[in-house]
């Protein structure tokens, strides 16, 4: 697949001077940018097509939380390789870069929108068939604004996700093959690298004001506008508010564009679709050709699984039982650490995620500070937590729990922020009407609302887990390298 390319590439230097920082941050956020905008439109589309097919469902949502799962750096070698075999290193090495923030961004938005199409309330579907409406126009009036406000906080993780993994993204090694990315992921993981932590704190600074410009003129006038989305019955405690979406609203040039272009924009583009894609009901025969298309879709997966599962077999027959031991301890450690990881996530992001949905004046003080924590890359600050742990006994074990859940745990965070802000204002004050104390508004009214985002959270985050397990696991900071047991130290080793 490599044929062509050439045994040794040299990276180009990556500057710490902080005057290159602003350079850098702007190629990151197009990076970021280009990588969400693939991320959402496979979510649209395997969310989709996984909600609407029960066939397809059992194939796809097992096949997603197993690719969720695999750490990122494991996808490195044939994502990059594939692109150096038909393009320019350079080119090749952007790609690569997009696609592996890629796959830190697009399963959890994934799961979110599959959730929510499968909470749609059954009367507004039955609505739409009975209006006949077209699926575009059911996409965009019904499906796509119902789940705008998990989709929204989802955004927020996955952005936060991509941050995280950023150092991993824009410098990365295969073989001799060195490649570097100008960047802020890049500018972090180089003074990691060489240990330089005025560098470590010039580049989480440019990291955290970018994180809440974002904030600010993106996802919180988003959270505002998404509001009105909200399934309610009774008049809702005050909704967010966000300065930038209230400059925007009163603006004539935004209300301007808006009534002039955008909307016969938006006009024209349903006629179309509504033309193309007209209602209609599913008939039998139609039914039969998607089962058929599914036994073949079955099929070719069981082929497809086969001969990987015989390759592996073919590649694993030479360990010896040593090796056997090796990995299985191995993947025990991991999946301990993964254990702990979730249930500490869970023990504090419940009340905090719930408290913070509820409580609309509490959100807009904490929401900038929790995207800061999540966004941090962990692993930029992970040395330290090394050195200070190294010592201790089980440090390194301790400090392999503490990146995982890092890692993990705003997955769980954002997911209930959003159930929470979901439960209508009609069930809380039925909750108030009947007197129901902590415990029974918990147990009848909060955690049933909240146990779609609940699994939907947890699902993400321990895909999470093994995927932060390959930087938890194997830590570099200047000459020295710290790792403990673990199937993610295995995969740093051989990478």
């Amino acid at each position: 697949m490599a044929l062509g390319s050439p045994r040794a590439i040299e990276g180009p230097e990556i500057s710490l001077s902080p005057l290159a920082l602003p350079w850098y941050a702007c190629l990151s956020i197009g990076r970021m940018a280009a990588a969400y905008a693939l991320s959402m439109a496979f979510s649209l589309v395997y969310g989709y097509l996984a909600a609407s097919r029960r066939g397809a469902e059992r194939v796809m949502i097992p096949l997603l939380d197993i690719l969720q799962s695999i750490p990122l750096l494991s996808f490195l070698p044939v994502v990059l390789l594939s692109f150096r075999a038909v393009l320019p290193a350079g080119v090749a090495a952007e790609l690569a870069s997009i696609v592996l923030i890629f796959t830190s961004q697009a399963w959890n938005l994934t799961f979110a929108w599959y959730q929510s199409l499968l909470t749609i309330p059954r009367e507004l579907r039955e609505a739409s068939r009975i209006l006949r409406i077209s699926p575009w126009i059911r996409f965009r009036r019904l499906e796509l604004p119902f789940a705008a406000i998990s989709l929204i906080w989802n955004s927020v993780m996955s952005w936060s996700g991509g941050w995280f993994f950023l150092m991993a993204a824009e410098i990365f090694s295969l073989g001799e093959m060195d490649f570097r990315l100008p960047g802020l992921g890049a500018y972090l993981q180089e003074a990691a690298q060489r240990g330089d932590v005025e560098a470590i704190f010039w580049g989480m600074g440019t990291l955290i004001l970018v994180i809440v410009a974002l904030d600010q003129l993106v996802w919180r006038p988003l959270l505002a506008w998404a509001d009105r989305f909200k399934v309610e019955m009774v008049e809702a405690e005050p909704p967010p508010s966000s300065w930038c979406y209230d400059a925007l609203r009163n603006s004539r040039v935004a209300g301007w564009f808006g009534e002039k272009l955008w909307r016969p924009f938006l006009e024209g583009i349903d006629e179309t679709l509504s033309v193309f894609f007209p209602y209609r009901e599913e008939k039998k025969e139609e039914r039969k050709r998607a089962g058929r298309l599914l036994m073949f879709l079955w099929t070719l997966s069981l082929i497809v699984i086969l001969l990987g599962a015989f390759r592996a077999a073919h590649m694993m027959a030479g360990l010896d039982v040593v090796q056997w031991t090796e990995i299985g301890i191995s993947l025990g450690a991991t999946l301990l650490r993964v254990v702990a990881a979730l249930a500490i996530a869970l023990a504090w992001t419940l009340p905090v995620g719930v408290a913070i949905g509820t409580n609309p004046r509490l959100a807009a003080f904490l929401q900038p500070l929790v995207q800061i924590a999540a966004s941090v890359p962990a692993t930029a600050l992970f040395p330290v937590v090394v050195l200070v742990l190294h010592r201790l006994p089980g440090g390194m074990d301790m400090a392999a729990v503490l990146l995982m859940l890092m890692g993990t745990q705003w997955y769980l965070l954002f997911n209930v922020i959003a159930g929470a802000m979901a439960i209508p204002q009609d069930l809380k004050y039925t909750a108030t009407l009947l007197h129901l104390g902590v415990v029974g508004r918990w147990r009848r009214l909060v955690l049933p609302a909240l146990f779609p985002y609940i699994i939907t959270g947890a699902m993400t985050a321990s895909g999470g887990a093994w995927n932060a397990s390959i930087v938890a696991e194997y830590v570099h900071f200047g000459a020295e390298t710290s790792q403990t047991v673990g199937i993610g130290a295995l995969i740093a080793e051989a990478a």
